[in-house]
C-alpha cells in the first residue's frame, strides 16, 4: 500500500466519523433510533476504510473486509425500513 492510499483511506475514515458524530448528535435530540442507526453504519464505514491500512491487508486479501461495509448499508436498510413500517398508533 503506497502512502497516497493511506493518505485517502485516512481522509475517508475521518470524514465518515464527521457524518457518526453528526447523526449522533441529531440522535441525542430527537432520540430517533434511524439517526443512531445512521451514526452506527458510518462509523461502521470508518473502520472498513480504516483497518486495511492498519492491518496493511493486501489489495487481493481485502475481501473479507468488505463484510464490515455489508454490515453498515444492511443496517441503513433495516433501519429505513423498520421506520417506515411503524404504524401511528392515531392513524
Amino acid at each position: 500500500m503506497t502512502g497516497q492510499e493511506g493518505l485517502v483511506a485516512g481522509a475517508l475514515s475521518a470524514g465518515f466519523l464527521v457524518l457518526a458524530a453528526f447523526f449522533l448528535r441529531f440522535w441525542g435530540r430527537t432520540r430517533d433510533g434511524l439517526f443512531l442507526a445512521f451514526s452506527a453504519a458510518f462509523a461502521l464505514m470508518a473502520v472498513n476504510q480504516a483497518l486495511p491500512v492498519v492491518l496493511r491487508i493486501a489489495q487481493e486479501d481485502r475481501g473479507g473486509i468488505y463484510l464490515i461495509r455489508l454490515a453498515a448499508f444492511l443496517l441503513i436498510i433495516v433501519a429505513v425500513v423498520g421506520k417506515n413500517l411503524k404504524r401511528d398508533p392515531e392513524g
